[in-house]
């Protein structure tokens, strides 16, 4: 169990330079502990300690990196109840999503690079057959070293490309899954022999401490992992800026994300992006509206709307737009709001007042830009506590409006028509963002042929399910590569070439 308060530097538990701040359950408002406010020293101290830690790690047998991982996932596993407990506490999810989409996917996730840790990291390519030429091997009598004479031989050459680490990665990770998202990069990235610093979301940071103490029972040597917490704006900074990291993953705001990729871009540091969506759902006339409804309704439920791949901006064909409002309306007036920790309750709190008051500002904005509020729009009258939203449906929009085009990253929808096909892609296209759009028709190559029309990372076409092998990432706005699956061992590592003379 982490030591409360402390920071995990270097292999040890650390006191904070900054003193404390206050975690606070969403759904009561009360205190559920103090998290550690590290310095912008403190910050380089534990990009120092993982660049130290990192030769030696990098060249640990990928048997022994896989067991670690694996031990990890024994340890929050043994531990769920508490894990899930604290993750409610600290997000404001419901019992069901805190264990069955935060603490067991973050044990999956350390299963699944277990297994990583052994994927092949060699490919040999076909030999290249070479005419003789300016570069190569000295011919008699022209020189003695390397290169030295005027022709090089003739002759094949060999070539093999390996996925090598890419050092330190800072892990900057998003507050609305305290265990999923930090897993999705961790685990990742010790398979492949890299280090980390971890930078969790003030609002929820606890939990990224016990996973950080679950790696160190597992046997993770000291300055493997590293955890700095803060509520500062200096120390993410820090954990981006230290010359000591060769790489950031950050999941969260496309603002913030420009705001770190200006610094990567000046010292060529990499980057993992997975940033801002405002996910397009185009229903046909002829789609399922059962599913639809379904897939689109998780966006009021599901987090409490605070999900980037939700299906938040509904656009629909005039022959069941009327239907399609008026059904999502219904859906979300019977989602029960309230106390996350209550077996009835779908819909929790969101992360904070503060996010309260940006959802309900957003809903407002709508109302003014001429947005018809079919259901919700109010704080719920009988929650005197607690940070909740009313799930809220907006319609009539257009795409030219604020909260078609902005993430609001809440329990809200909105809804614009289109007439045909052609319209109804350019309108999904229209935003800044391509993270994960989604297409219901009953007509399965039209659906097929809309996804491929699509700008965006991912397409759902009837769903909103997830296949946990497929690059997961966005095109524009909303990022910067890929991963999940084995391709967030690709993320988290560098191609090298080597050649030899057959």
């Amino acid at each position: 169990m982490a030591p409360a308060g402390r920071l995990f530097i270097g292999g040890e538990w650390v006191e904070p330079a900054g003193g404390h701040h206050e975690v606070i359950d969403p759904a009561t408002e009360a205190a559920v502990g103090l998290a550690p406010e590290a310095s912008r020293a403190q910050v380089y101290e534990a990009a120092a300690a993982a660049r130290q830690a990192f030769g030696a790690w990098s060249r640990t047998a990928p048997e022994e990196r896989a067991a670690i991982l694996d031990r990890a996932a024994d340890v929050i596993q043994r531990d769920f109840a508490a894990n899930a407990e604290l993750a409610q506490a600290e997000s404001g999810a419901t019992t069901g999503t805190a264990r069955a989409m935060q603490v067991a996917v973050a044990v999956s996730r350390f299963r699944r690079y277990a297994k990583g840790a052994l994927e092949p990291v060699e490919q040999g390519l076909p030999p290249q057959i070479n005419e003789a030429g300016p570069v190569g091997g000295p011919r008699s009598g022209t020189g003695t070293g390397a290169g030295a004479g005027p022709m090089g031989k003739a002759g094949v050459v060999g070539a093999l490309v390996v996925r090598q680490p890419v050092g330190v990665v800072t892990c900057i990770t998003s507050y609305n899954n305290p265990w999923a998202n930090p897993a999705g990069k961790v685990a990742p990235a010790l398979a492949m022999g890299n280090t980390v610093v971890v930078k969790p979301a003030p609002q929820d940071p606890l939990s990224v401490y016990r996973m950080a103490a679950a790696l160190e029972e597992a046997g993770a040597p000291a300055g493997v992992v590293n955890v700095v917490s803060g509520a500062a704006t200096e120390l993410g900074a820090a954990a981006v800026d230290s010359p000591d990291v060769d790489m950031v993953s950050f999941t969260g705001s496309t603002a913030v994300g420009q705001r770190i990729g200006e610094v990567c871009g000046r010292a060529m540091k990499r980057q993992l992006m997975e940033l801002g969506g405002k996910g397009a759902a185009l229903v046909f006339d002829d789609a399922d509206l059962d599913s639809a409804v379904a897939g689109i309704g998780t966006t009021f439920s599901f987090y409490s709307g605070q999900i980037c791949t939700a299906p938040t901006r509904v656009i629909a064909q005039r022959g069941v737009y009327d239907a399609l409002v008026e059904r999502l309306a219904r859906y979300a007036r019977r989602l029960k709001v309230g106390d996350p920790r209550e077996r009835a309750t779908v819909v929790g709190p969101v992360i904070s007042a503060a996010h309260r008051d940006r959802v309900e500002s957003y809903i407002e904005l709508g109302r003014r830009e001429g947005a018809r509020v079919v259901t919700g729009g109010e704080r719920p009258a009988d929650l005197k506590r607690g940070c909740y939203v009313a799930p809220t449906l907006l319609a009539d929009c257009g795409n030219d409006m604020r909260v078609v085009r902005e993430e609001i990253f809440g329990p809200v929808v909105v809804v614009v028509p289109f007439e045909d096909e052609d319209e109804g892609v350019a309108l999904a296209n229209d935003s800044d963002y391509g993270l994960i759009d989604y297409v219901w028709s009953g007509d399965v190559a039209r659906a097929f042929r809309v996804a491929r029309r699509l700008r965006a990372g991912g397409v759902g076409v009837n769903t909103v399910g997830r296949n946990m092998e497929a690059p997961f990432g966005g095109f524009k706005k909303s990022g910067v590569g890929r991963d999940v699956g084995s391709y967030a061992l690709h993320a988290y590592s560098e191609l090298q070439a080597i050649v030899w003379p057959g």
